[in-house]
């Protein structure tokens, strides 16, 4: 199958969830907002509760960087989504992931500035409201230092002058020292597999509701043929770089559909995938760190590769048939239905034959009744040898032919044809599994000039190409 359109759904952390629904849902900071939509706790209480509640976790962890609050899918929508009411199409896709996942969402749905991307921001929980918070009492003072450690005594957290040091603090006894009312994150929404999972639900959302064939789409596979490109964001600083590896990616993939058109197995192109490409890419970052042009280089090695093997995989042409083969099939059911009477006429001048030779044996007086029951089915079967004739010469007319003898010819004529087309076909078949048994050997590498020769003797030898039936047929 060649490359075809992708669904673009993209998972992005939150370190300020709070924030970011009030920018995706607020009219004054939007220019294109057109529907928001919230679960029914997500109330704006709810994600400040949950943004507290993270970052009183990150500080107890001792993680370093960003506290991750919130997470958001970015969901693209074909533009004929426009057609639909907005307030649907957003409620839809919050609902759908809600009821799959029971997580609170909240949901935009905007136009960019240049109303070329018609697209959803649904921002979504990694935990759960408990159904009874727990909350810690202190039964005795309680010591945290900077980082928010609690400490055993008074003295971890003090100075030489024995002030308490900044960022250290005291809970007194009886105080609140510690309180939940959600759940631990869930593992999951880190996982691959959950961000491959909604891309596919999404995709499938996407696909029920278009009006077109054409606007039917696909998740990209991560493990499959092709190389995927990378979206350029707004003010990307990498903005060039990341076009210039792009666009060595789009050579790879549009040599991926020249090589499946010629025949070149998926498990063959994935194999050069994996090796020239994944297997050296990971070895280059091992030895190198990430160095962009390394990688183009890379993957234009492996298009070299891939280059040299549709060449020496590259099928000769598939023999089409020098008579349409729904016409031939026609003939040869009217041949068979012909062929039929025409045993039936025969069976029944065998009877004629022999009933006409033992009429002279019924002569005489007593055998006149004998005689007159033989000339009944004498006459009965030449009236069945009639009938049949004339039931074989009307099938001919009302196919087109004046009479048997005609059809014979063309048909004869047309078998001939039909029997040299599968005699080529069955010497194709062979030659192409041959083609397929020699394909994983490795390609030689060759000089321009050398390749250039062979493509061009190649080309003398191969004949025209010429359309493809889509049906084989032996009789």
């Amino acid at each position: 199958m060649l490359i075809g359109r992708h669904s673009f759904i993209r998972q992005s952390k939150l370190s300020d969830v709070a924030g970011r629904i009030d920018y995706i849902s607020n009219p004054k900071r939007q220019e294109h907002l057109y529907a928001t939509y919230q679960t029914e706790g997500a109330a704006p209480e709810f994600w400040k509760n949950l943004a507290k509640e993270n970052q009183l976790d990150f500080k107890a962890s001792g993680a370093t960087g960003k506290c991750i609050e919130g997470r958001e899918f970015i969901i693209a929508l074909p533009e004929s989504f426009v057609e639909y009411k907005p307030d649907d199409v957003v409620r839809i896709f919050t609902d759908s992931f809600h009821k799959r996942y029971d997580v609170e969402c909240s949901a935009a749905l905007h136009h960019n500035k240049k109303m070329t991307n018609y697209h959803i921001h649904l921002v979504f929980s990694e935990r759960k409201m408990l159904e009874h918070p727990e909350v810690k009492i202190a039964t005795r003072n309680m010591f945290y230092d900077e980082q928010g450690k609690h400490r055993r005594t008074k003295k971890e957290i003090l100075d030489e002058q024995g002030n308490i040091r900044a960022g250290c603090s005291i809970i007194p006894k009886g105080e609140v020292y510690e309180s939940h009312i959600f759940t631990k994150k869930e593992e999951c929404f880190k996982s691959k597999a959950f961000t491959r999972e909604v891309k596919e639900m999404f995709t499938e959302i996407i696909n029920c509701h278009v009006k077109e064939e054409s606007e039917k789409l696909s998740v990209f596979q991560q493990d499959g043929v092709y190389l995927a490109t990378k979206k350029i964001g707004k003010n990307n600083p990498k903005e060039a770089e990341i076009r210039a590896d792009n666009a060595t990616r789009q050579e790879w993939n549009r040599t991926v559909d020249v090589a499946l058109v010629e025949g070149v197995s998926e498990e063959d192109i994935l194999k050069v995938k994996q090796e020239e490409i994944t297997a050296k890419t990971v070895q280059s970052i091992r030895t190198h760190g990430w160095l962009p042009d390394m990688f183009r280089q890379i993957i234009r090695g492996a298009k070299d590769l891939l280059q040299e093997m549709i060449f020496k995989f590259k099928l000769p042409p598939k023999p089409v048939p020098k008579i349409d083969l729904q016409e031939w099939n026609d003939m040869w059911i009217l041949m068979d239905k012909l062929q039929k009477q025409s045993q039936e006429m025969r069976n029944t001048q065998q009877e004629i034959s022999t009933l006409k030779k033992q009429l002279p044996e019924t002569k005489g007086f007593f055998k006149g009744k004998e005689r007159k029951s033989l000339e009944g089915k004498i006459e009965r079967a030449e009236k069945q040898e009639k009938r049949l004739h004339t039931d074989m010469e009307q099938n001919v007319k009302q196919a087109g032919y004046p009479d048997v003898q005609s059809f014979a010819k063309a048909y004869h004529k047309s078998e001939e044809l039909i029997r040299e087309y599968n005699n080529e076909m069955r010497e194709w078949k062979n030659q192409t599994a041959q083609k397929k048994e020699k394909t994983l050997e490795p390609p030689t590498k060759a000089s321009v000039l050398k390749k250039l020769h062979s493509y061009q003797k190649e080309g003398r030898q191969q004949p025209k190409r010429t359309k493809k039936k889509s049906r084989d047929m032996e009789r």
